[in-house]
């Protein structure tokens, strides 16, 4: 299949990128990496009537350390994720996730905003930008605004991104003192995407209570489902296998909605939630404990 015919421009800087969106809002689409929007314009599932190309924007491609924060530009790929030693040091989840995202292929043309925006419900990183509290920035011809990463994901492919703003810029704090965290998921194939994720995160208080919990879970609903009530279970608690097993079959059975494919049914994505739950907290425990010492 080819995409249907669209104009192509390709600005040099953030300014000339905003204006165009600014003139175009309505018929244009931003083509970062171009690893999910490409495919879809071949398919003609997209078929905007004009392409604006962010790969000469070298302004958007950054990784920075500030106060105790990482500013990440929108257009950095996400193979430079995956094998930043600072990342690796302070938001050790964000590079466990990487290597899971599709392809080295992939992954090296593939950019952090983009996929954030395109908001897949079973892609990776809109899953990691809720685990670890991210805040995005949009920019207009006319201003900036700061979304949480709770407020941005709005359902299946949909965001809270005005139709002339543009991704540019995440922030994530680094992750706290003595806390623990894991990354898992199953896929048919290595760099299929996945029939069910869960990212966990357990920050303990100095007697090695939970203090704080996080499960964010992928392809379970129409966006990355957070499961407050679950985490919330384990607050204030030691955590014994009882208490994660109960967490597990709280997120799994209440919390989550999967919606099933060709590949798996619903009570097996079910049931692989559980499971992945309760092998994630377990290891994200672990680490807590270790970092205790």
């Amino acid at each position: 299949m080819k995409p249907a015919s669209f104009e192509y421009h390709v600005p040099d800087t953030l300014e000339q990128a905003l204006g165009l969106m600014s003139q175009y809002a309505d018929e244009a689409k931003i083509l970062a990496g171009g690893q999910s929007l490409v495919p879809a314009m071949n398919f003609r599932v997209a078929q905007p009537g004009m392409l604006i190309d962010l790969n000469r924007v070298n302004e958007l491609s950054f990784i920075r350390e500030e106060a105790g924060t990482f500013h990440i530009g929108a257009m950095t790929r996400e193979r430079h994720l995956e094998f930043n030693s600072s990342l690796a040091k302070r938001a050790p989840l964000l590079t466990e996730a990487a290597p899971f995202i599709a392809h080295p292929q992939i992954r090296n043309r593939g950019t952090l905003g983009g996929s954030i925006v395109n908001a897949d419900p079973a892609a990776e990183l809109p899953v990691l930008m809720l685990a670890l509290d991210a805040r995005l920035k949009a920019q207009n011809a006319s201003g900036e605004r700061w979304i949480e990463a709770h407020d941005f994901f709005a359902g299946m492919f949909t965001t809270a991104l005005a139709s002339d703003e543009i991704l540019v810029e995440i922030e994530l704090p680094f992750m706290p003192l003595r806390t623990g965290w894991s990354f898992m998921e199953v896929a048919p194939r290595a760099g299929d995407y996945a029939l069910m994720g869960v990212a966990a995160l357990v920050t303990l208080d100095e007697n090695g209570k939970c203090k704080k919990a996080k499960l964010v879970y992928l392809n379970a609903g129409d966006s990355p489902v957070d499961a407050k009530e679950s985490a919330r279970l384990l607050e204030g608690a030691a955590l014994n296998d009882a208490l994660i097993e109960s967490a597990a079959a709280m997120a799994s059975e209440k919390e989550i909605n999967p919606f099933g494919n060709i590949h798996t049914s619903i009570d097996f994505q079910r049931h692989l939630a559980n499971v992945l739950t309760k092998n994630a907290l377990k290891q994200a425990v672990k680490r807590a404990e270790e970092n205790l010492q």
